[in-house]
């Protein structure tokens, strides 16, 4: 008897622990990792709106050279917000941490501008201080780290 007559499991699925009668392939999220996926969907909920309320602040991180830097601060703001977005929805979830990851990436000579810069002038801070513009840097590193956990999906036992 074949197995695509009732037989037994389906080929793709045989022998996959977890995957027997009744149980999906997908392992389910846990409690901890949903609150940090909801956290970091939030993070860049936030993160995107800014965008819109202080354009004005954002467009002084835009590395020279880029065009219109009211423009770039809009379209990171959006990008942002469809990265929360992509994180909150469930089925789109790692999608959401690939893209957050990537967007990261591609924000990070905005920071590497501001500190070339010595901060923002007229800002207080830490806006201002050249030496947070710097140690903001590397904190990049773990925030990227974070949507890439999101991005692979939960770690399976061995």
């Amino acid at each position: 008897m074949r197995a695509d007559e009732g037989g037994g499991e389906a080929p793709a699925l045989a022998g996959r622990p977890g995957t027997g009668a009744g149980q999906s392939a997908r392992r389910a999220e846990t409690p901890r990792r949903r609150a940090s996926r909801l956290a970091l969907a939030g993070l860049m909920l936030v993160a995107g709106t800014g965008h819109f309320l202080a354009t004005g602040t954002y467009a002084l991180l835009i590395p020279r050279g880029l065009g219109d830097p009211r423009a770039v601060v809009l379209a990171s703001g959006v990008a942002e917000i469809a990265c929360g977005v992509l994180l909150v929805v469930p089925r789109t979830r790692r999608l959401g941490g690939w893209c957050t990851a990537a967007l990261l990436v591609a924000v990070f000579p905005g920071n590497v501008q501001m500190a070339l810069d010595g901060g923002l002038d007229g800002h207080g801070w830490p806006l201002g201080s050249p030496v947070a513009a710097w140690l903001r840097l590397p904190l990049q590193v773990p925030l990227v780290l974070w949507a890439l956990s999101h991005a692979r999906g939960p770690r399976t036992p061995e």
